[in-house]
């Protein structure tokens, strides 16, 4: 009988923390499209109400860096010993090549927020994704 092939415990968590922070940015460039500014919490021009956008895109960066870390990090584990089915396998390409054809027709149109506002809600957006995504993929590999 075959034994399982597993790969390095590194590997996985650098290639599932990389994916989630590649979902984060895809979400993030996504919801700027869409007045979703990770930019609105900083911004004073705003009266007692903290802006609604602001929260959501915060919250969607996280859950998708986290959902992205976690499930990169499953998908690799199970992978690497052979159980997961080719069906499986190509939906996850056509949705990661849409995912990220979305994200860069998003990227390429002209921004709607100031300049420097929009580099400060991408690397806030950046530091985010890595955290949650390897949040994420700790989370996988210690209850797998």
């Amino acid at each position: 009988m075959a034994q399982a092939t597993t790969f390095p415990r590194h590997i996985i968590l650098a290639a599932a923390s990389i994916s989630g922070v590649l979902l984060a940015l895809a979400v993030h460039m996504l919801g700027v499209r869409f007045g979703l500014d990770l930019g609105g919490l900083w911004r004073s021009e705003f009266g007692s109400n903290l802006p609604v956008g602001a929260a959501i895109a915060w919250w969607l960066i996280a859950s998708a860096a986290f959902a992205g870390g976690y499930l990169t990090a499953n998908i690799l584990h199970s992978a690497a010993s052979g159980t997961l089915p080719p069906r499986l396998r190509q939906l996850l390409i056509v949705l990661g090549v849409l995912m990220l054809a979305g994200a860069g027709q998003a990227a390429s149109a002209p921004s709607p927020i100031p300049s420097l506002s929009g580099v400060l809600s991408g690397i806030a957006a950046l530091a985010l994704g890595g955290f949650m995504a390897f949040g994420g993929a700790h989370f996988a590999l210690k209850s797998s």
